[in-house]
C-alpha cells in the first residue's frame, strides 16, 4: 500500500530531507504528476532547471513566499534573485526566532540564568 503524499503549495518554503541536498531549504515552484514537486533555491538549483523531488522527501515549513507566488501567477516565471531573497528572509526569521528563544531562556549558551 503506497502512501499518497500531500503536495506543498507553490511558493511554500520546504526543507529537503533526503538526498544530496538534505538539510537545505528551497521554494516549491511547481508540481509534476501527483507526487513530485519542483524546487529551486536560486543558487545551486536555478529556477530554469528546478530539482524534481518526491513530496515525501521534503518537509513543509509554515512559511509561504508570497512574492514568489505573485510572480509565478503574473508571468509564469520567477527569478533566481527572488528565490534567494525569499530564502534569505526566511532564514533571517529563523535566526531571529532562535535568538529570541535563547534570550528568553537565559543569557548563557546552555540557557542557564545567572546565579543569584
Amino acid at each position: 500500500m503506497s502512501r499518497r503524499p500531500t503536495l506543498p503549495d507553490v511558493g511554500r518554503i520546504v526543507e529537503i530531507t533526503r538526498g544530496r541536498d538534505r538539510g537545505s531549504f528551497a521554494v516549491v515552484i511547481g508540481h509534476d504528476a501527483d507526487r513530485f514537486v519542483l524546487v529551486a533555491d536560486g543558487d545551486k538549483r536555478k529556477a530554469e532547471k528546478p530539482k524534481r523531488k518526491n513530496a515525501l522527501h521534503v518537509r513543509n515549513t509554515a512559511w509561504i513566499a508570497e512574492e514568489v507566488v505573485d510572480e509565478l501567477q503574473r508571468g509564469g516565471k520567477v527569478t533566481n534573485a527572488r528565490l534567494r531573497h525569499a530564502l534569505r528572509v526566511y532564514q533571517q526569521h529563523l535566526a531571529d526566532r532562535m535568538s529570541g528563544e535563547a534570550s528568553e531562556e537565559g543569557g548563557g549558551p546552555d540557557g542557564e540564568r545567572g546565579r543569584d
